[in-house]
């Protein structure tokens, strides 16, 4: 059986997570480049939301209100620098994010402090349960994130825009 609390899996877990996240920060730098679209703007969350399949392990599983906090907290708190930072523009038809150098800003801060969390929560609770509350943040926040995104683009380019 594997110890979910050995010292080296705490240290892996949290280099894998500054991985993850670093390549989701130089994806977001790049996808400025590229016109943005609705399909764009939906598949993330719903390609996320299939990391809720790692509730069916009873090793993840964390009490109900733990998980409504992280989903509430990242809803309200860690969305709320990216949708202020997150701007569109209409360039030749097409819609483009903004450019923005404190989108980079934001997000790096994000990261280091859901660094800073990571590491006082596990030292309390299990790292799969750590994974969890995590996973349950980070879709609050893009989800609140995305639906914010969806209602910009959706007054720059009108009701009649389609998938």
């Amino acid at each position: 059986m594997v110890d979910f609390n050995s010292p080296i899996l705490q240290i892996g877990s949290t280099v894998a997570m500054l991985v993850m996240a670093l390549t989701v920060i130089f994806i977001r730098m790049k996808a400025s480049h590229r016109p943005v679209t609705v399909r764009k703007i939906i598949i993330p969350p719903l390609a996320m939301s299939t990391g809720f399949l790692m509730f069916v392990e009873k090793q993840v599983r964390i009490p109900i209100w733990w998980g409504i906090i992280a989903f509430l907290v990242g809803w309200f708190i860690f969305s709320y620098p990216l949708i202020r930072s997150t701007r569109f523009e209409k360039v030749d038809g097409q819609i483009f994010m903004q450019k923005s150098r404190s989108f980079v800003y934001i997000l790096l801060g994000l990261l280091a402090f859901r660094l800073l969390l990571h590491g006082y929560i596990e030292q309390h609770i299990s790292i799969p349960q750590t994974a969890a509350l995590f996973f349950l943040l980070a879709y609050g926040m893009i989800v609140h994130w995305r639906i914010s995104m969806y209602r910009q683009y959706q007054q720059i380019t009108g009701p009649e825009a389609a998938m």
